[in-house]
């Protein structure tokens, strides 16, 4: 339910009153963990800072990519196995605010390997 604003003053965080709040979705996806994490951290201090209302980063499962191959390259030999994995870590941060706000807190420094995708939906 929506709070009431007496009139004459504006919502907390909104720089604009007439402007639409949107439902922001943003998906950050890396195989660092690390630099995922500092990202998350930036994204929802920035959005906490302009007094957004955040929920997240929600922790999605971990996708593991696994590829078995043979270590000899002829076939020949002892039945030996190489495993390799690849972990792709997923985040997601859902906003409630207008879209220019949301291009201020998205306009920090993005560490490398990390893909950031922003949703915008109407309510």
């Amino acid at each position: 339910m929506a709070s009431y604003v007496p009139p004459g003053k504006k919502e907390a965080g909104l720089e604009d009153a007439g402007a639409q709040v949107h439902r922001i979705r943003i998906t950050l996806t890396s195989r660092n963990v690390k630099n995922l994490e500092k990202v998350c951290a930036d994204l929802k201090k920035g959005a906490v800072d302009k007094k957004l209302s955040v929920s997240g980063p929600v922790r999605l499962p971990t996708k593991k990519l696994r590829i078995t191959t043979r270590k000899a390259p002829s076939g020949e030999g002892t039945n030996t196995w190489d495993c390799f994995e690849m972990r792709i870590h997923k985040r997601l941060i859902d906003l409630h605010a207008p879209s220019d706000v949301v291009k201020q807190i998205t306009s920090i420094s993005i560490e490398p390997g990390v893909e950031v995708d922003v949703t915008i939906n109407d309510r």
